[in-house]
């Protein structure tokens, strides 16, 4: 790895980790060191508490971080600052909305690690909205400077050619072993949930509530008992902190009527029949815990669609009618069925995957798939779908597997191409971190001027 995409990583790191870092910075440690500006880029200064800031963020991210990373650190931070500059030269604006929504999953992610928002704003000495102002401008011009440097590599793109002279230039012992990855597709039949079906399930969650109310049972000990959603049920139904926009409108619009320690009325959402209990709310912020009853379908409707789908699997089979045209005319998977039922891959954008990761989509899929040949079809089986809360029948074809392997360019051009990519924005970031700096006015303190090796001839004057 070279030392950008070194850099590249740990500005993420930070940028992903940076509000945690401050509030450890403020509290965590008993003495303070003093401060002072070590550098400046045009109007921005950085100071010795943002180099040690970086590195405890790193520390938090699993990076050992050491007093040599110091000069790596501070050339990241004058990258990220000459960034910031352009961006309000070129007028590259991040709007306050989209800053505040960020603000809002960092303090989330915060007050999950912390135990909730309450003991958040207990252990910084500040309430929530205290704490967004505190940290709404680093927020912004970091964001700023992100959309800065996309702004610079958004028209950089790699021809076939240069993939192949990226490729052939790779030292031998550095392209890096694959994985064996699998391409499937699958038919997916959901029988129609009836009247019926609808009102067993009302009626269980009629019965839950009502051992609630009656505290025949608590509320966490029915939400085990009873919850279908699988998520949390296991905890008594906590869905932990959430934030405003989350949530299906349904849900979020009852919640919007409880007052705290509220139970509400029993209402229906895509996944079937909730009741929720309001524990705290902190402006967009929320705390509930619910249970869960999905409506079921009844399994003669099971074994209904299962036979139809054992004849399309047969007509498959027979030649008579293709997957794809199965795909197109029966599945139910709206996801899928206009691709000749390939299920794409969101990790990566294509239909490759890695067993782990589909089985965290699809639990089911490594199982279904172990015992498939390239080309062939499984039997017709129950789909449990998680995500939906959905059963159905469906059937799946493995459409290719391939072995662990070197990367070449045969197998693995989409991820030598990314690479490819990846290495020539570098370059171009490259050429106009250079372009820029004799262009804006640079200081760096001599502590940093004259120990350190930076990749680029910043202007190094001493203090």
């Amino acid at each position: 790895m070279n030392k950008m995409q070194s850099l590249n990583i740990k500005r993420f790191a930070v940028l992903a980790g940076f509000l945690i870092t401050y509030l450890n910075v403020s509290f965590g440690q008993d003495l303070k060191p003093i401060d002072k500006i070590v550098a400046k880029v045009g109007e921005e200064y950085i100071l010795l508490s943002d180099i040690q800031n970086q590195k405890l963020s790193l520390q938090q991210n699993n990076v050992i971080a050491t007093d040599d990373m110091d000069c790596e650190i501070l050339e990241g931070l004058m990258y990220e600052k000459l960034l910031t500059n352009q961006a309000v030269i070129d007028s590259v604006e991040v709007g306050d909305e989209i800053v505040n929504q960020e603000m809002e999953s960092r303090l989330q992610v915060i007050a999950q690690q912390i135990g909730s928002i309450e003991r958040l704003e207990e252990f910084y000495g500040k309430s929530v909205a205290q704490i967004k102002a505190e940290f709404f401008e680093v927020i912004k011009k970091r964001m700023q400077a992100e959309r800065m440097k996309e702004t610079i590599t958004e028209m950089v793109d790699v021809t076939p050619k240069e993939v192949k002279e990226f490729y052939s230039s790779l030292p031998k012992d550095s392209i890096p072993y694959i994985n064996s990855k699998i391409t499937v597709a699958h038919v997916v039949m959901y029988p129609e949930l009836t009247d019926a079906d609808k009102a067993a399930a009302k009626k269980a969650i009629e019965e839950s509530k009502e051992r609630v109310i009656s505290e025949a049972r608590s509320f966490q000990t029915e939400a085990v008992l009873t919850s279908e959603d699988p998520g949390s049920a296991v905890q008594g139904g906590d869905l932990g902190w959430q934030t405003k926009g989350t949530m299906v409108p349904e849900f979020e619009a009852e919640i919007e009527k409880l007052e705290k320690n509220e139970i509400s009325p029993i209402f229906e959402t895509q996944y079937g029949f909730h009741y929720l209990q309001l524990l705290d709310r902190k402006g967009n912020n929320y705390h509930v815990r619910h249970v869960l009853v999905s409506p079921k379908v009844d399994k003669k409707a099971l074994y209904k669609t299962k036979a139809r789908m054992d004849s399309i699997a047969a007509a498959i089979n027979k030649g008579t009618l293709t997957f794809e045209r199965a795909a197109s005319l029966f599945s139910d998977d709206l996801k899928s069925n206009t691709n000749g039922g390939k299920i794409v891959n969101p990790y990566s954008g294509d239909y490759k995957w890695d067993l782990q990761n589909i089985n965290e989509i699809d639990p089911q899929m490594s199982r279904i798939v172990d015992r498939l040949s390239v080309g062939a079809i499984a039997p017709a089986a129950l789909y449990d779908n998680f995500y939906e809360q959905k059963q159905g029948i469906r059937i799946v074809k493995l459409l290719s597997k391939s072995k662990p392997h070197v990367a070449n360019l045969d197998d693995d051009y989409q991820l030598i191409q990314m690479a490819a990519l990846n290495q020539k924005k570098e370059k171009v970031i490259d050429d106009w971190v250079k372009s820029k700096i004799s262009g804006n006015y640079i200081w760096i303190s001599e502590q940093y001027a004259t120990s350190c090796e930076f990749k680029h001839v910043w202007v190094k004057t001493g203090s």
